[in-house]
């Protein structure tokens, strides 16, 4: 999916990432609050709550704002939203992992996986395969017995 580099949203996302990579959550989460505040339509919105998610202490609000970012994200009209459909579900589908909600997580593995091929080959596609698959694994065990 391409960003406008010069989007005030994208560009605060952006420095948030940046913050982040320097190990600074609670700064990182502020400037995603604020780009999340800014945002005016669902390219923004998406981006925003994409990256707030990750900023969660609790996995319920965590896995709120990975639906949001969904709900923005099916709301594009773009093709190239496919792209981070895999991202989105792999994410839900860990929050129900994590919450016990075993059969709900592998029914959004399966999305995850039926998404897989819109994801252009890169180490970062390869991740989300290999989290899809393993999640996909772990989830058929918890749920055969």
């Amino acid at each position: 999916m391409k960003f406008d580099p010069d989007n005030p949203v994208v560009k605060l996302c952006a420095q948030g990432m940046e913050l982040e990579g320097k190990a600074k959550p609670a700064e990182a989460k502020a400037i995603f609050q604020k780009a999340w505040n800014m945002a005016a339509n669902n390219v923004e919105k998406f981006t925003a709550a994409h990256y707030l998610a990750r900023h969660q202490d609790a996995v319920e609000e965590k896995l709120g704002w990975d639906q949001l970012a969904l709900s923005y994200a099916l709301e594009i009209n773009d093709d190239s939203v496919t792209e981070v459909l895999p991202s989105l579900f792999l994410n839900i589908a860990k929050c129900h992992e994590d919450l016990g909600q075993f059969m709900v997580a592998l029914e959004n593995y399966h999305k995850a996986a039926d998404h897989l091929n819109a994801l252009p080959a890169s180490g970062y596609s390869d991740m989300i395969k290999k989290g899809v698959h393993a999640g996909i694994e772990r989830m058929g065990r918890a749920t055969s017995g």
